[in-house]
Order: structure tokens, then C-alpha cells, then sequence
């Protein structure tokens, strides 16, 4: 298979999977693991990441202008500090768990042990949740669980950033659309800082790419495109379902990973 259309590929399937509940990591170890398509290097899996969160930048154009533009407003000043809490809990936490070297391998067990888990807490709450009250209302509270929980997904690869994120919330009495929203936006800075760590540290090193650069871009437009799409389906899907399905899609993909990788 020549190397562009396995980037391309592989930018579909990120651009799918990083801002769905479903485990960006659990299907680029599906596919990579079995041949199916080349296994990347870490630059290229977080450059196409950092393109989804261009995606979520389109997307969210009207709110992001009104961040640059429109902070002094006190509602936008409140939301603001409230993702930037959630944004430093999560660098401070980042760096700490890289410093201390603790992180599950993206080694199949591991993950698709989390993507199972996931798969049944997401069963679980979204039937604990089932007719209790809801606000759009972003607290203090949901940013610390925010943070906190895309910490948990950065140590626990399978995990999903966005299922994580958009779960912990839910649970604290947040709306489903406002949790994809806070979820999402929480994304932009996290993805890109993890996206210019990764090409800070290559460039630092030197040597030979892993990845070629013209491939690296390549995958983060068309991780960018299909994110897009992924963004804009999943915004309008959640206005009238619950994330039940993804949960049993999720332990379905982790019975597939342990039936295909330890066959």
C-alpha cells in the first residue's frame, strides 16, 4: 500500500474517532497491530489530533471569536477561566505523569481493558442518569472533573478523551449537548499542546524524521476534514440520544482487538 493512502487512512480514522466516545487509540492499535495498515510515529499520531481540534475550531468559529473578542463579558469571562482551570489541571497533571514515566503502554491488553470499561460505564451512567435533572450550567466542579478526567484518559490509553471528559460532567448534572461542547472546546488547547510537545521535542533532537513531514501534514488535513463532519453529526445526535450506543460499540471493538490480537 503506497504511504499516502495509508496516511490518508489513518487521518479518516482519527478524524472519526478522537472527539467521538468511542477511543481514537483503541482503532489506530486495531489497524496498525493486525498490518492493516503501517504503524506511525508519535509526531504523526499527535499532529493528525492536532488537526481534528481544527475541526472543533471551524465548528465552534462563532464561540471562539467570542472568546477573542467578546471576553470582558462577564459570562464569557466565567466560562473562559473555568476552561482554562480545566486546561491547567490537565498540563500540570500531563507533565507531572510524564516526569514520574507513569502511563499504560498502548499495548493491546491495556487498552482494550479500557475500552471495554468504558464501554459498560457509559451503559451504566447513561441508565443511572435516565430522568434526573439536568442544567447547562458550567460549575467550578465540572471544570476540576473535566481536567481531571482527561487525565485519566492520558494515562489510560483507551480510555477516550472525549467519553471521559463528556461522562464525568454528565454525572455531574450537566447537560449532554452543554458537556459536548465544554468537552470539545477543552480539546483545543490540550490536542494542540500535546501536538507542539511532540514537534518541539523532534525538532530539539534532530536526527531523521520517523514520519516525513509532507505525510504528517497530509494526515492532520484529512484528520481535519473528517473531523469536521465527525463534530457537526455528533453536536445534532446528542440534542436527542444518549451515548448507549457507543457503549456497545466500544465493548464490541474490544472483543474485536482481543480476538484478533490474540488469536
Amino acid at each position: 500500500m503506497p504511504d499516502w493512502l495509508a496516511v490518508v487512512l489513518l487521518g479518516i480514522i482519527e478524524g472519526i474517532t478522537e472527539f467521538l466516545p468511542v477511543s481514537s487509540t483503541g482503532h489506530l492499535l486495531l489497524v496498525e497491530n493486525n498490518g492493516w495498515l503501517p504503524k506511525q510515529s508519535d509526531l504523526f499520531n499527535v499532529g493528525i489530533q492536532s488537526g481534528a481540534v481544527l475541526a472543533v475550531v471551524l465548528v465552534f468559529a462563532n464561540r471562539v471569536r467570542q472568546f477573542a473578542f467578546e471576553w470582558r463579558n462577564p459570562a464569557t469571562m466565567d466560562y473562559l477561566l473555568k476552561l482554562g482551570a480545566a486546561f491547567g489541571l490537565t498540563a500540570v497533571g500531563g507533565l507531572l505523569i510524564k516526569a514520574l514515566h507513569w502511563k499504560l503502554p498502548e499495548t493491546p491488553l491495556p487498552v482494550l481493558l479500557a475500552t471495554v470499561i468504558g464501554g459498560v460505564a457509559i451503559i451504566v451512567i447513561e441508565k443511572w442518569l435516565r430522568g434526573r435533572p439536568v442544567s447547562n450550567q458550567i460549575t467550578w466542579s465540572i471544570a476540576i472533573a473535566a481536567g481531571s478526567a482527561q487525565l485519566l484518559a492520558g494515562a489510560c490509553p483507551g480510555t477516550s478523551r472525549s467519553g471521559a471528559t463528556i461522562l464525568a460532567i454528565m454525572v455531574l448534572g450537566l447537560a449532554r449537548p452543554a458537556a459536548a461542547e465544554f468537552s470539545f472546546l477543552l480539546g483545543i488547547p490540550t490536542l494542540i499542546s500535546a501536538g507542539a510537545y511532540e514537534a518541539l521535542k523532534v525538532l530539539k533532537n534532530g536526527g531523521p524524521m520517523e514520519t516525513p513531514w509532507t505525510l504528517v501534514a497530509l494526515g492532520t488535513v484529512v484528520s481535519a476534514i473528517t473531523a469536521f463532519a465527525a463534530v457537526k453529526w455528533l453536536l445534532r445526535f446528542v440534542q436527542t440520544h444518549t451515548f448507549i450506543g457507543f457503549g456497545w460499540y466500544r465493548i464490541v471493538l474490544g472483543v474485536l482487538i482481543l480476538l484478533l490480537t490474540f488469536r
